[in-house]
Parts: C-alpha cells; structure tokens; sequence
C-alpha cells in the first residue's frame, strides 16, 4: 500500500502544473500537454514504485532525492541511481512494462509524475521532441558515465576532490559520500 495515500489525497500535495507558481519543467518536457504531468509530494522513506510494478510514468525530481534501488539475492540493498533536484528518473521505464528497481524517496521531496503515454505518444508524434529528449537523455548518461569514472579513481583524496570539481557535493556529506563511494568519515 502507499504509505502517502492520504497524504497525496489532500489537494495541496498533488496537483496540476497550471497550479504551480512560476514552474514549468525543464525542455523537452515542457513540450507536453499540462495534463501529462502531477506534481506529489513524498516523505522521506516512501516507496514511489516497486520492482515489477506496471509502468505508468516516468518522473522528474523538483526538491529532495529519490534513490533506485535493488536488492542482491542476499537481500542487500544496492543503490542504483540517486536522482537530485532537477533530474528526471525511471526513463527507461517508459520503453518498459514493469519497473526494475523500486524508487525510494531517501528525503522529503516533490515529484513530477510524466504520464508514460503521454511521452510515447510525443516521440512518435513530434520530431522535435524526439530529438530534444533523446539529446536529453543522452546528457544524462554521460553524466552517468562521468559518476562511474569518478567511482573507478583508487586514492579516496582524488576521488573526493574529483567530485568536488565536478559539482556534486550538494547537500549533506553523507549524501556527498555515499554518491562517491566513500565512508562520510
């Protein structure tokens, strides 16, 4: 069950963007009908979605962090993905029928929620949104790919620096940490 679901019923905690002061979401998403996307808000601690769940969305993280996860057979938990303010996340989802991880927000946060049909429908529709959001995500894997180099530098003094260097300490030193592989200490 979720565990916001009164939470999410109340109107001031999940709403329309025509209702939200000055956002817009970022391009291409702002291509998309105003209809396409719901804005929650999440407690720290609440499941998004789980591992085999049917795919409906993809999503967009306005405040807080949202952390991927699976789990080994062994029951340990293996963070996949931290999502920060202003990344979108679960993409592959919208090519998928189940989800592959489950979402966790690890702090209060606000989620966009993009209707999966609402994407597909766009890229098979608009060029130009094709284009946008495939560049889109393909930034985001070189970002991705530039984390895991940071990750594969040995001396944890290089590494931290690297990170530093690269804009992604943002936050607590835990967070900062726990993104680069590192104990906070």
């Amino acid at each position: 069950p979720d565990l916001n679901e009164d939470y999410n019923r109340h109107p001031l905690n999940q709403y329309d963007f025509n209702h939200i002061m000055g956002f817009m979401l970022p391009h291409p998403y702002d291509l998309l009908p105003s209809s396409a996307s719901v804005v929650r808000m999440m407690r720290g601690g609440t499941v998004l979605f789980r591992r085999n769940d049917p795919v409906t969305a993809m999503y967009f993280l306005r405040a807080g962090r949202v952390d991927l996860v699976r789990y080994t057979d062994n029951g340990d938990e293996v963070v996949i993905h931290r999502a920060g303010p202003g990344e979108s996340f679960a993409e592959a989802a919208i090519f998928s029928e189940f989800y592959h991880c489950d979402a966790l927000a690890a702090e209060q946060s606000e989620v966009v929620k993009i209707a999966k049909a609402a994407v597909q429908d766009m890229i098979r529709t608009n060029p130009d949104f094709a284009l946008a959001i495939s560049a889109h995500f393909a930034r985001q894997i070189q970002n991705f790919r530039r984390r895991l180099e940071i990750l594969a530098i040995r001396s944890a003094m290089d590494r931290v620096f690297t990170a530093v260097a690269e804009g992604l300490l943002s936050g607590d030193v835990k967070g900062f940490a726990a993104q680069i592989g590192l104990s906070h200490e």
